[in-house]
């Protein structure tokens, strides 16, 4: 279970690494900061996204699920707010569609994983 959680947050991190590498609006100053992000981003997950989740249920249910990636970027946002200069992202657009593109890559790097420890 441990290793599992410490293989998500890898995952995460080689993802934020990525999108950072894509898009000048989104600044990580190395990969000890991305493990970092991740981190607080699976804290995060655990605490602050179930609530918004609940709070903003029937926006997410009339927009079939799409409004999920805003909450996504919210709390990237947040992340952001956290560690202040080592993690920048330039704007709420930019997080809304980091959120989309590090959610395709989590998908993708999980499934790679699971695959090849089989």
């Amino acid at each position: 279970m441990l290793l599992r959680w410490f293989l998500s947050i890898f995952l995460n991190a080689v993802a934020l690494i990525a999108v950072a590498q894509l898009f000048e609006g989104f600044q990580l100053e190395g990969f000890g900061t991305a493990i970092l992000a991740s981190v607080i981003l699976a804290i995060l997950n655990m605490i602050v996204k179930p609530i918004l989740v609940v709070l903003t249920l029937p926006i997410t249910f009339l927009t079939l699920g799409l409004f999920l990636f805003v909450i996504n970027a919210i709390t990237l946002m947040i992340t952001q707010s956290i560690m202040d200069a080592s993690f920048v992202i330039a704007g709420f657009g930019t997080a809304v569609i980091a959120a989309v593109i590090i959610s395709i890559l989590n998908l993708l790097l999980n499934r790679l994983v699971k695959d090849t420890m089989k």
